[in-house]
């Protein structure tokens, strides 16, 4: 049966980017699929624009970032767990403008600049180019990945950087550079992304007889090292020590422990945001079709590399990073937030493109194989855009609830220098009205107090209690101090 090799091979030989040498077919070929790629990029902003309005207000993770530049104050707590990877990609726009509109449209195209680096190095470590674009678009086409492109938060980009040293490992000819860029990226927005990303890199380069050099090893560790070390600066300036900092970032995270949460992502692939607890929230099993489509075809695509005689090792390489970028997601966090997964997702999609790319081959051949990869890729398209857009709505319609709780805060007199207590949603309002939080001692410190349901503390239950009015997700109210 005819093999399926992506571009015609020299005579001898089976063309690869495991073969330095390539003939101008070859040349071309990658070039047809780089515009490819710029093309699925172009379609991945323009459809997270269409999708996820750039009118959306800052949530609560992309205010703690953003506020640690003055036009976006008050400054709020910067805990153990985050990073100034974050704040690093926000700073062209947020250190000298305060517009959140401005800032989403930046982060938005820097989104899609990130999509086209972080595959562009499979164009040459796959011996069908055209599957760079392809695993773009699969990733592009999840609902997580299009919500969170104009986001001020770091899992696309630890997932870029991921899939982009991944790549440019894989090659015979291995772009070093782009091994320290993509993983000190990766570990700079997440440390421990970047650790367990460059673990399974690490041991190919020991163990693989074809990827055994020490250049890898020394790109694999000096990208890490790069990536994690202001983390580790501020670790000593801020917290005492990388010991106290990981303990910290542990505490905060309810601890890091051996744990099964394969349940809680399941349930968490239509979302919320944050499944924290996961108890009692129930499973679109529309959108659980991701998890099954991206696995076979990547199990497809491994088979069709196998069987047309091209490099497997790059493909088992992606698969081996994205089950450790996802293990410690799976086995080791006691909850479970949809863009956690999103570099695993982004590495799979390399095999996976394969498959998806062979399945089309066929249908070019076969109307039922065609008939059936239309209607599986219509669904596909339907539940994860459809996702994306109301989780955009929803999102926008719960985040005005904290401007409507400042409205009601002004209208009773507090205002700017002011300290909030209350619940945990006193935090993003207090950062909304102008304020600042009292977390510990809201008894002597809080002007007002921000609350959703329960009681008023016994100490403050002689303050003044104003309901905040039309709220999406009620009920909320102010108590301010007399």
């Amino acid at each position: 049966m005819k093999a399926v090799t992506g571009w015609s091979a020299a005579p001898g030989r089976v063309a690869s980017a495991f073969d330095p040498g390539r003939t101008a077919a070859e040349s071309a070929l990658v070039r047809t699929a780089g515009r490819g790629l710029w093309a699925v990029c172009a379609v991945f902003v323009l459809a997270a624009a269409a999708l996820v309005p750039p009118t959306l207000p800052l949530g609560w993770d992309e205010r703690v970032y953003t506020s640690r530049f003055d036009p976006h104050g008050p400054a709020t707590p910067f805990s153990a767990p985050r990073t100034r990877g974050v704040p690093l990609l926000e700073l062209p726009i947020a250190s000298w403008n305060g517009s959140e509109l401005l800032l989403r449209i930046w982060l938005l195209l820097l989104a899609g600049v990130a999509l086209y680096l972080g595959f562009r190095p499979w164009l040459r470590a796959l011996s069908r180019p055209s599957a760079a674009w392809a695993a773009a678009a699969l990733y592009g086409s999840g609902w997580i990945a299009l919500f969170y492109a104009n986001s001020a938060m770091p899992n696309h980009y630890t997932a870029m950087g991921a899939v982009a040293a991944a790549g440019c490992f894989a090659r015979r000819r291995p772009c070093h550079a782009g091994v320290v860029a993509g993983l000190a990226v990766a570990t700079l927005m997440r440390p421990n992304d970047g650790a367990f990303v460059a673990a399974p890199l690490l041991l190919a380069a020991l163990l693989v007889p074809a990827w055994r050099d020490p250049g890898r090893i020394a790109a694999v560790a000096g990208g890490v090292a790069a990536g994690a070390l202001p983390w580790i600066v501020e670790a000593y300036l801020r917290f005492g020590g990388v010991g106290r900092r990981l303990a910290e970032a542990s505490d905060a995270q309810g601890g890091t422990r051996p744990v099964l949460s394969l349940a809680a992502n399941l349930t968490s692939l239509d979302g919320p945001l944050l499944c924290r607890p996961c108890e009692g929230d129930g499973v679109w099993w529309a959108a659980v079709e991701w998890w099954p489509l991206l696995v076979l075809l990547a199990a497809l695509g491994l088979w069709a590399a196998r069987r047309a005689g091209g490099p497997v090792a790059p493909l088992w390489l992606a698969v081996a990073v994205a089950l450790s970028a996802v293990a410690q997601y799976l086995f080791l966090v006691a909850y479970a937030a949809p863009r956690f997964l999103l570099p695993g997702y982004a590495l799979l999609a390399v095999p996976a493109a394969l498959g998806l790319l062979a399945v089309a081959d066929r249908a070019r051949r076969s109307l039922p194989v065609a008939a059936v990869l239309a209607l599986v890729l219509a669904g596909h398209l339907t539940v994860q855009l459809g996702l994306a857009y109301t989780h955009g709505d929803i999102q926008e319609k719960a985040r005005e609830d904290w401007r409507r709780t400042a409205a009601v805060l002004r209208e009773h007199g507090v205002r700017p220098p002011c300290v909030l207590g209350g619940s945990g949603s006193a935090i993003p309002a207090a950062h909304v009205a102008g304020c600042s939080t009292a977390e510990s001692d809201a008894r002597t410190r809080a002007d007002a107090l921000v609350l959703r349901g329960g009681e008023v503390p016994r100490w403050a239950r002689d303050w003044p209690r104003y309901p905040v009015p039309d709220t999406y997700r009620p009920p909320w109210s102010v108590a301010v101090r007399p």
